[in-house]
């Protein structure tokens, strides 16, 4: 259960009438399991030890995978205490976490994910356009999840300058095709010179 134990009447409302939206929107690719309010309908994980966070998407194919698990926060729900409760155990598993926050939340959220460290894959917002729910994404995770690792721009050019040049390179650098049509080029132009004396 969530640490926020009461949360503002309205607020949870509006929480709940998200993830039955989400529902609906992802409801044509996925099986979407959730677990509105107090709910525990679809678990992630062994009996002990399960999770259960608002929205599943499970695959429709016969191996049932786990594709994405998504938790729905509103403005007081994204705080350190909701972030070390849930984004942290949501962003161990293996399954790609998806955070759904509201506009004006989502640096605060975007802060709480690098403090505590939180692999989250995706950061999506959501608000009101008339009688319209719109979900707008804002951060997406690199494929691999580990920039770190990588080389940077500038240690790659180095290497490169370092190493010696193929020969291949070397070959190129020396021909000039342009150099051989200046010679064969000024020939023709003295015969057709002569022939006009003549």
């Amino acid at each position: 259960m969530s640490p926020i134990l009461v949360r503002p009447v309205r607020e949870q409302l509006e929480h709940d009438r998200i993830i039955r939206l989400l529902q609906t929107k992802f409801r044509r690719r996925f099986d979407v399991g959730i677990n509105p309010g107090a709910e525990q309908n679809s678990p992630i994980g062994a009996a002990n030890g399960a999770v259960y966070p608002d929205v599943v998407l499970i695959s429709q194919d016969r191996g049932r995978k786990v594709m994405a698990l998504i938790e729905v926060e509103t403005v007081e729900s994204v705080n350190n205490l909701e972030a070390l409760a849930q984004w942290v155990p949501f962003g161990r598993l293996k399954t790609p976490f998806h955070l759904y926050v509201p506009v004006a939340m989502v640096d605060v959220a975007k802060r709480l994910c690098t403090d505590s460290q939180i692999p989250v894959a995706e950061i999506h917002t959501y608000h009101w356009v008339g009688d319209e729910m719109r979900f707008l994404p804002v951060y997406k995770a690199p494929a691999d999840g580990r920039t770190a690792s990588r080389p940077s721009v500038a240690k790659t050019a180095a290497r490169s300058a370092s190493r010696p040049a193929s020969p291949k390179a070397l070959t190129s650098g020396k021909k000039k095709p342009a150099a051989k049509k200046k010679p064969a080029a000024k020939p023709i132009k003295k015969k057709t010179g002569k022939s006009k004396r003549k």
